[in-house]
C-alpha cells in the first residue's frame, strides 16, 4: 500500500460522486456506474493497463503503478459507488422533497395529511418559504443555459432532514462494510467462491496459475475488438441513420399464441431478446448449474405466475412498494439463503462470534473486531430508527431484514458474479405482509417505507457487494484488508461531502429535468400505501385501535395477509430445499438463486444471454475438453471487456459533443 494509490483512489471517488449525477441526470448519458460493473472504472482499468501504464513506463519506471496500487485505487472508487446514482443520490432528495409536490397536487392526501404521518425531521422542510425550496425544486431556478450560483441552494430546507439521514445511512453502510471484513476469510478461503467480477479485474492486473498475461492474448484482443466494434458503430449509427445497425435484438413474438399461460405470467418480456455479451462471458466462467440457474429462472417464473393467474390469484399485483404475494416469496427465498450461508459456515461464524464477545475462538484478530463494529453499527442503527417513531420490535425486525438483503445479495455477486442485481422485496412490505395492517397501522406503515425508498430502493449499487469483491482483490494482491477497508470508509465519507451538495445544485438548476419518472413516482409510495390503510382500516372501524398501539401489543393483533405468508413459506422452503440438494448430490442440476433472482427485472433481461453462454460452454468442454475450454477463455473474457469499452466510447464521444458544442448528445447508448 502506497500514499500515491491512496491519494489517487480518494480524488477518483471524489470524482466519480460529483461527476456521476452530472452525466446520468442533466446529460441523460449512459449510466456511469448502474451496476456493480461500472463501465468508467472497468473501462479506465483496462485502458490504463494496456495504453496507460506502458505510456509512463517510457517516461521513467517509478511512474508506472503497480498492480497492488491499481487493486487499491479500484478498491477506493468502487465504494464510492454506492453513493452518488442508484445507491442513494438518484432517489434520496427526491424522495424527501417530492412528497410535498405530490401533496399538492392529490387532494386525498391533503384531506388525511398522509405527509405529517412520518416526523417531520424525514422530510426537507418547506415551511420556510414554499417556493423557494419546493417550487424551485421542482421546476428549477436556472434560465436558459445559465446555471444558478451556489448561494441559491436553500440550505435552511435540508440541514434538519440531512442531520436525520446522514448518520443513519453512514452506519448502515460502516456496518455492512465490517461485515463484509468479517465474513470474508469464510467466503473466499474455506468455502472458494469464484467471485466472477474481482477476478475479471484480477486478470487485467497480472497473470495467474503462470498463465500469460491477458492483454497478451489475441483471442483476448479478437473478442474485445470485436464487440467494441459493434457497440461503437451502432453508437455511430445513432447519430447517421443512414448507417445499417447491427442487430441486436431477436423478436420472438410469434411464438406467443403456443404458450398461453407462459404468456399470462408475463412472458413476453422474455421473447424479445436483447444480445448482452457480458452474461456471455461471465455463463462461459461459471459453474455449469449457476448459469443455467441464472438462466432458466425468469422462464419458470413466468410459467408460476400464469399458473396461479388461471385460479385467479395475482402473485405481481401492485406497484413496486404495494404488499404483494411476490414481494414476500423473494424475501423468502433471501431468508432461506441467508440460513444456508449460516449453516454451511456455521463453525467459523460461531467462533468469530465467541471472539467478539471476549470468549476463546480461532477467528482472527481483525474479523473479530470487525464484527464488533457491526454490532455496534447495528444497533446505533436501530436506535436511530426508534427516533422516527418506530418500536423497537418494528425497528429491530427492520434492520434484521436490511442486513439480510444487503447479505445475500453480496453472495449472488460473490458466487455467480451477477453485475447487476435487484430485489422485488423491502423490509417494510415483508413487515406488513407478516403483521398485517392492523397490527403496524398507517403511520408505522408510512416510516417504514420512506426509509425503505431511501436506503433499498434500487440497490443495483449497494456497498457491501462492491466490498465483497473488492475485499477478494486486495486479497490476491497481499494488501491489509482492515486498513484497506478504513480507506474504504474514508472514500465514502468524501463521496457523500460532495455528491450531496452537486445533486442538490443541479436539482434546483434544472428542477425535475434531472429527476426521473420513475423517482418522482416512487417518492408517493410510502404515502399511497399508507393512505390505502388508513382507507381499509376506517372502513373496518378499527383505525383508532390500530394508531393506538405501541410495542409488544402489535403481536397480539397479528392478522398476516395469507397470500403473503404463503408465498414467504413458498420462497424460504424452495431455497433450502435446493440449498440441501446441493450438498446431498453432487450431479444437483439446480443452484438456489434461481429462487432469488427469477422473479427480477435484471434476471428476466439477461435470462436467454446466460443460457446462450451455458450452451455454448456445455458444447465447448463436450466437444473440446478441457483444454479447449482453457483456450478460448481469453476469448470470453474478451466479450466482457469489449461491451464495457463500448459503452464506455459512447459516453466519452457524447461528453466531447456536450463540451464542445454546449448542447445535450443527440443519441446515447442505454444500459
Amino acid at each position: 500500500m502506497t500514499l500515491r494509490a491512496a491519494i489517487l483512489g480518494l480524488l477518483g471517488a471524489a470524482f466519480i460522486c460529483g461527476f456521476t449525477y452530472y452525466n446520468d441526470c442533466v446529460l441523460h448519458q449512459s449510466l456511469l456506474i448502474s451496476d456493480h460493473m461500472p463501465v468508467l472504472i472497468y473501462g479506465a482499468l483496462l485502458l490504463f493497463v494496456a495504453v496507460g501504464n506502458p505510456l509512463l513506463r517510457r517516461l521513467h519506471a517509478r511512474l508506472v503503478l503497480r498492480p497492488a496500487e491499481l487493486a487499491l485505487i479500484m478498491a477506493l472508487v468502487l465504494s464510492a459507488c454506492c453513493v452518488p446514482a442508484f445507491g442513494l443520490m438518484r432517489t434520496f432528495t427526491a424522495s424527501l422533497m417530492l412528497p410535498h409536490h405530490h401533496a399538492l397536487k392529490e387532494p386525498a392526501w391533503r384531506e388525511h395529511e398522509v405527509v405529517k404521518l412520518v416526523p417531520e425531521q424525514m422530510l426537507a422542510d418547506v415551511s420556510i418559504d414554499e417556493d423557494a425550496t419546493l417550487t424551485a425544486f421542482v421546476q428549477g431556478l436556472s434560465e436558459g443555459n445559465q446555471h444558478i450560483a451556489w448561494g441559491r441552494i436553500p440550505w435552511r430546507a435540508w440541514t434538519r432532514t440531512l442531520a436525520f439521514w446522514l448518520p443513519i445511512v453512514l452506519l448502515l453502510w460502516i456496518g455492512l462494510a465490517a461485515l463484509a471484513l468479517a465474513i470474508h476469510p469464510q467466503w473466499a478461503q474455506h468455502e472458494q467462491l469464484p467471485y466472477p467480477i474481482a477476478a475479471f479485474a484480477d486478470s487485467l492486473l497480472r497473470p495467474r496459475d503462470g498463465v500469460r498475461p491477458l492483454l497478451h492474448s489475441r483471442l483476448f484482443w479478437l473478442g474485445c475488438g470485436s464487440v467494441w466494434f459493434v457497440y461503437a458503430w451502432n453508437y455511430l449509427q445513432g447519430w447517421f441513420p443512414e448507417l445499417v445497425p447491427f442487430k441486436l435484438n431477436l423478436n420472438f413474438w410469434p411464438l406467443a399464441d403456443l404458450f398461453p399461460t407462459f404468456m399470462q405470467g408475463g412472458g413476453g418480456r422474455l421473447l424479445v431478446v436483447n444480445l448482452r455479451f457480458m452474461p456471455i462471458g461471465f455463463a462461459f466462467f461459471l459453474a455449469t448449474e449457476v448459469s443455467f440457474s441464472l438462466g432458466i429462472g425468469p422462464y419458470l417464473w413466468c410459467l408460476v405466475v400464469g399458473l396461479f393467474a388461471g385460479f385467479g390469484i395475482a402473485l405481481e399485483s401492485g406497484d413496486y412498494q404495494s404488499l404483494r404475494p411476490a414481494s414476500l416469496v423473494n424475501f423468502g427465498a433471501y431468508l432461506g439463503m441467508l440460513l444456508a450461508i449460516l449453516y454451511c459456515g456455521r463453525y467459523y461464524y460461531a467462533n468469530l462470534l465467541k471472539g467478539a464477545v471476549g470468549l476463546r475462538g480461532s477467528a482472527g484478530r481483525e474479523q473479530v473486531w470487525a464484527l464488533r463494529v457491526f454490532l455496534v453499527c447495528a444497533a446505533g442503527f436501530t436506535a436511530l430508527l426508534c427516533t422516527a417513531g418506530l418500536d423497537w420490535p418494528l425497528a429491530v425486525g427492520y434492520a434484521f431484514g436490511t442486513i439480510v438483503i444487503f447479505v445475500v445479495i453480496s453472495r449472488i455477486s460473490a458466487e455467480t458474479g451477477l453485475f447487476f442485481i435487484q430485489v422485488s422485496t423491502f423490509p417494510c412490505v415483508v413487515l406488513w405482509g407478516l403483521l398485517g395492517t392492523e397490527a403496524l397501522g398507517p403511520r408505522a406503515i408510512a416510516v417504514l417505507c420512506l426509509l425503505s425508498g431511501v436506503l433499498l430502493l434500487d440497490p443495483r449499487e449497494a456497498l457491501m457487494p462492491y466490498l465483497v469483491n473488492v475485499l477478494r482483490l486486495l486479497e490476491w494482491h497481499r494488501l491489509r484488508l482492515g486498513r484497506s477497508v478504513l480507506l474504504c470508509v474514508a472514500a465514502i465519507v468524501v463521496g457523500l461531502c460532495i455528491a450531496v451538495p452537486v445533486t442538490l445544485y443541479f436539482q434546483y438548476d434544472r428542477g425535475l429535468e434531472t429527476v426521473d419518472s420513475w423517482t418522482q413516482l416512487a417518492s408517493s409510495y410510502p404515502f399511497t400505501n399508507a393512505l390505502a390503510a388508513k382507507r381499509e382500516l376506517a372502513a373496518a372501524g378499527t383505525l383508532a385501535a390500530a394508531e393506538s398501539r405501541h410495542g409488544l401489543e402489535r403481536f397480539r393483533h397479528l392478522q398476516p395477509n395469507r397470500a403473503c405468508l404463503l408465498g414467504f413459506l413458498a420462497g424460504l422452503g424452495l431455497v433450502l430445499l435446493c440449498a440441501a440438494g446441493r450438498v446431498r448430490y453432487t450431479r444437483w442440476p439446480i443452484h438456489p438463486v434461481l429462487f432469488l433472482i427469477w422473479g427480477t427485472y435484471p434476471a428476466w433481461r439477461f435470462a436467454p444471454c446466460f443460457l446462450l453462454g451455458w450452451l455454448l460452454k456445455g458444447l465447448v468442454v463436450r466437444y473440446g475438453g478441457s483444454q479447449l475450454y482453457r483456450l478460448l477463455l481469453p476469448l470470453f473474457t474478451g466479450l466482457i471487456a469489449g461491451e464495457i469499452l463500448g459503452y464506455l466510447t459512447g459516453i466519452a464521444a457524447g461528453l466531447t459533443y456536450s463540451f464542445g458544442t454546449g448542447e445535450l448528445p443527440r443519441y446515447t447508448l442505454w444500459r
